[in-house]
């Protein structure tokens, strides 16, 4: 799934892109699409985009007006938000088609066949608002002090704690292995045991893993594949650690992966593969 840093340099991507230009028609391609039935789409016609911008994982189309309103459209798994050059009347996997006075066009697609990714008409303010009103802070926003409130608050293993999108927003499985590689923490370290020098570890491997992805991101001309996205632990089970040179070993779930080094991570000792596992620091 795309998460924060990927999200964010798609935004600057479109923004850049479509800026300025008029919306003469949305199309909901599919009946899953629309996850919301007031304001219709169509109240946003022939008002100019603003901007792309993000809240957590969620890209918002921002068109400007009274009242203001805000296409928030979330990408889940397979979800992908591309400039349509061919603006087929079927396009392959499409579920929704933005079409703008300029003749440039947005379409949004998701491989596979759950079709979980959406899209939310807003009117006023997003963010205290469904679906956005329920998420945390920005996770590359938290200082160490607020970090330390919230590990203390939510009695968790780690690696929950930071996919946890009302806790923090914008961390996805990805960035979970690697922020707690980073901050040299084993992903079922119990929340409220933390103290305030690895509270600020995890603000640092947070901002870090940020960094480096959106450094990499901002390089390509569309969003990346999950295989190109930078990092040391995440989906390189087997591989020699890149700190240590301890092999990567993996937690595996039915929808996810826990990816960890035992020497950096948890003092050498290995994490049995089940749920029932300690938690260890």
């Amino acid at each position: 799934m795309p998460e924060l840093p990927e999200v964010h340099a798609h935004a600057e991507r479109l923004t850049t892109a479509l800026a300025g230009a008029a919306l003469d028609a949305f199309e909901p391609l599919s009946f899953t699409a629309l996850k919301t039935y007031t304001p219709a789409p169509d109240a946003a016609v022939g008002r100019r985009m603003e901007r792309v911008w993000r809240r957590g994982k969620h890209l918002l189309l921002e068109f400007p007006g009274e009242p203001p309103l805000t296409f928030v459209v979330h990408l889940m798994q397979g979800g992908r938000l591309r400039p349509d050059t061919s603006k087929s009347r079927k396009p392959k996997n499409g579920l929704a088609r933005w079409r703008f006075d300029s003749g440039a066009a947005l379409l949004l697609t998701e491989a596979g066949t759950e079709h979980r990714a959406g899209v939310w008409v807003v009117a006023g303010d997003p963010l205290v608002q469904p679906p956005l009103d329920h998420l945390g802070p920005e996770a590359d926003a938290i200082d160490d002090c607020r970090m330390a409130e919230l590990l203390a608050a939510h009695s968790m293993r780690l690696h929950t704690f930071l996919r946890d999108q009302r806790i923090l927003a914008g961390i996805g499985r990805r960035l979970a292995n690697e922020v707690c590689h980073r901050a040299k923490l084993s992903p079922f370290a119990a929340t409220k045991k933390l103290d305030d020098v690895e509270a600020a570890a995890v603000v640092a491997a947070i901002r870090d893993t940020v960094d480096e992805g959106l450094s990499v991101e901002r390089e390509h001309d569309e969003m990346t594949a999950s295989a190109d996205r930078p990092g040391a632990v995440h989906g390189r089970t087997g591989e020699p650690c890149r700190v240590c040179g301890d092999a990567i070993r993996e937690i595996a779930y039915r929808d996810y992966t826990v990816n960890y080094c035992a020497t950096c991570q948890t003092g050498g000792k290995v994490l049995a593969d089940n749920t029932t596992s300690k938690f260890l620091k």
